[in-house]
């Protein structure tokens, strides 16, 4: 499903503290520069309009939540999400996620990480275009501190199994465990904006959590 067009965004926000590129990361990590403070980082990959994010950041505070996001609009438009909200605890990097992992977070540095609705790249020919690659996911282990966990959410159904069988050959990640669906309080109180979508349109969705043991 294709994304909606976004609003323009406040030209009279500043984004310089809630916007980075990946070349613009202190190498070695240092994630204090970018937060101001040392706490539990989670990783969103896919960031999108910065929903999740938003949210997260705004009701886990003692937590840090830094999104990456390949499409640079996208990226701004969640960085100045979480701008205009004043929410210093948030971070977005315009940049590939797979570069991200492999060049700049280094082992045991994540709390979490979070991968909802990445593209499923129907066609068979463009499948290894796919996020959730083997080599992803053995970053994302590396990266987890123990007891850290692997969130992903998906609306289709052959690309959670195959991923679901994926990580169970390339990692050690305990799991699957089951995520409920939860009931909504308000009309934002989705994951992101491509759940609120599909849960409204009354499709599945497919849920699974996994810990470093």
């Amino acid at each position: 499903m294709a994304r909606r067009a976004l609003r323009k965004l406040d030209s009279s926000v500043d984004l310089s503290e809630r916007l980075r590129a990946i070349d613009d990361l202190p190498a070695p990590w240092q994630p204090e520069l970018l937060f101001g403070r040392q706490a539990p980082i989670e990783v969103e990959v896919g960031t999108g309009k910065g929903l999740f994010l938003a949210s997260a950041a705004a009701e886990m505070p003692e937590r840090c939540f830094l999104g990456i996001e390949v499409s640079q609009k996208y990226a701004r438009y969640a960085a100045g999400r979480l701008a205009s909200r004043g929410l210093t605890n948030g971070c977005v990097v315009h940049g590939d996620a797979l570069r991200m992992f492999r060049e700049r977070l280094p082992n045991a540095s994540l709390a979490a990480v979070h991968v909802y609705f990445p593209d499923p790249w129907w066609k068979a020919r463009h499948k290894k275009r796919r996020v959730m690659t083997a080599g992803l996911l053995a970053d994302i282990e590396r990266t987890l501190v123990p007891g850290g966990s692997l969130h992903f959410w998906t609306d289709v159904q052959e690309y959670f199994q195959t991923t679901l069988d994926l990580i169970q050959e390339v990692t050690r990640l305990a799991g699957p465990i089951a995520v409920p669906e939860a009931q909504p309080r308000h009309d934002l109180d989705y994951r992101t904006h491509f759940e609120r979508r599909k849960r409204l349109s009354g499709e599945a969705v497919y849920r699974a959590e996994f810990l470093r043991v």
